[in-house]
């Protein structure tokens, strides 16, 4: 579903949530060498978000909310949040406006697994069931958090190519999109995270954040471009692949279920696990930029949240990961469960993960909130 950056612009469509006027206030000096990495390997391939232009500098969310009382504009708060989004004045835009084959792609395929999962309690048996748990682990934890996201979009370590092949392989059987689409549309997420260019904030309302956005790739283009940030993706020829040949492979893997254990088998190991790894995918993107708390000064809305860590592999730690976005590590505490961390922390003990990176007490201390932040 992350194949959405691909059409070309048609025409340019408003901003509906856009940040209201606001008194400025200087910002702190900039120490640029203050920023510098002690771990100069650590360094992912693409622009980060501290060195990007200040024309797309990160929201102060007290800020919004304070503008926001002060203005005579429409606004309205996020269930149960401090995020203030603009009320939408022109709802039939969504409908009225220019759908590409791209945009009823996405609505297909997601409106279809919805309905698919929908007849899982007329299809229930056990062995199916098992089916679906075991991909969910398979596509879920070494697919997305894993592969596509640590270890693709932020290069946290480094693996034998067959093994990173094989995990961005099981990446691809989610049906979120081919690697380099995925991994693509992040890297611009952290690069302009909860700014106008973002593809996917949550000032522009939870649903946008969590699914909207897929199914509007004209606004994605307009916003960022057509993707390139991924040339270290584009130039294996694995990853070319998977592209030309993306949808061939889930299509592949249905065939295979039906033949194992019939059609029970398409219900729960294409509908019902396809669903379920989606919103937990998708909550990261809103809800763990709306509920949650915050541990680290990263200057966007991103935040901790226990619930999306437990049902997502570790990635609800999302002020950790925001903060130190090379680390390998989201739950950074203890007793901030994260399953993908663990995986990784296998991997290395058996000489397959190499080159991890986590953050220093140097660069930790640099980024808390306060100074006896840990």
């Amino acid at each position: 579903m992350a194949s959405l950056l691909t059409s070309p612009l048609t025409k340019p469509k408003p901003f509906f949530l856009s940040s209201p006027p606001r008194p400025l206030t200087a910002p702190p000096p900039l120490n640029l060498a203050g920023i510098s990495l002690t771990h100069n390997q650590k360094l992912a391939p693409f622009k980060l978000p501290s060195l990007v232009s200040s024309a797309f500098k990160k929201r102060d969310v007290a800020a919004s909310a304070a503008a926001a009382s002060e203005t005579g504009d429409d606004y309205r708060r996020i269930m149960l949040s401090d995020v203030m989004v603009k009320k939408k004045t022109d709802k039939a835009v969504w409908w009225e406006r220019e759908w590409t084959s791209m945009d009823f792609g996405a609505v297909a395929v997601v409106v279809s697994m919805h309905l698919l999962s929908l007849l899982a309690p007329f299809q229930f048996n056990w062995r199916a069931v098992s089916v679906a748990f075991v991909l969910y682990i398979v596509t879920g934890l070494l697919g997305i958090t894993l592969s596509f996201h640590r270890n693709l979009t932020h290069r946290s370590f480094k693996l034998p190519k067959w093994l990173e092949y094989l995990f961005a392989y099981c990446g691809a059987q989610a049906l979120q999109g081919h690697p380099i689409d995925w991994v693509s549309t992040h890297r611009y997420h952290h690069q302009f995270c909860d700014s106008d260019k973002d593809p996917h904030s949550p000032l522009e309302g939870f649903w946008f954040s969590h699914m909207n956005w897929m199914f509007d790739t004209n606004t994605i283009t307009q916003r960022v471009g057509e993707p390139n940030n991924v040339g270290d993706l584009e130039k294996q020829p694995f990853y070319q692949f998977l592209k030309n040949t993306y949808i061939w492979h889930p299509v592949a893997l249905a065939a295979a279920l039906y033949a194992m254990g019939g059609f029970p088998f398409i219900v729960w190991g294409m509908g019902v696990r396809i669903v379920w790894v989606y919103h937990i995918t998708w909550l990261v993107n809103s809800a763990c930029h709306v509920w949650g708390n915050q541990a680290w000064n990263t200057g966007d809305l991103s935040k901790n949240n226990w619930w999306v860590a437990a049902l997502a592999f570790g990635e609800g730690w999302h002020n950790n990961h925001h903060a130190f976005e090379f680390s390998a590590r989201h739950g950074l505490e203890w007793w901030q469960f994260d399953m993908t961390w663990y995986v990784v922390r296998f991997l290395q003990a058996i000489g397959l993960a190499t080159e991890v990176k986590l953050p220093s007490e140097a660069q930790k201390q640099r980024m808390a909130l306060t100074s006896d932040s840990s």
